[in-house]
């Protein structure tokens, strides 16, 4: 995950590695606006091989980092 918000946001490895599972996400990082959102589900979904569905965006999925693994990891059991 810490890599596809890498990539995707062109974030510095080790800020990335100091995020919890607390870190928040969309409106506390500045490079993760909603433009940015697409890119990153884009990215999730073709790293992962997982399907996001439109209805399944929402701001408690990118509230903060932990929410966004709990999300994915979800996707990826389901």
């Amino acid at each position: 995950m810490r890599a596809v918000l890498v990539d995707v946001l062109a974030l510095d490895p080790a800020r990335a590695a100091a995020f919890t599972a607390d870190t928040g996400l969309f409106g506390s990082l500045p490079e993760l606006d909603s433009m940015a959102v697409a890119g990153l589900l884009t990215e999730l979904e073709d790293r992962l091989h997982i399907i996001i569905d439109d209805d399944e965006v929402d701001g408690e999925m990118l509230e903060s980092f932990g929410a966004l693994v709990a999300f994915v990891q979800g996707k990826m059991a389901g």
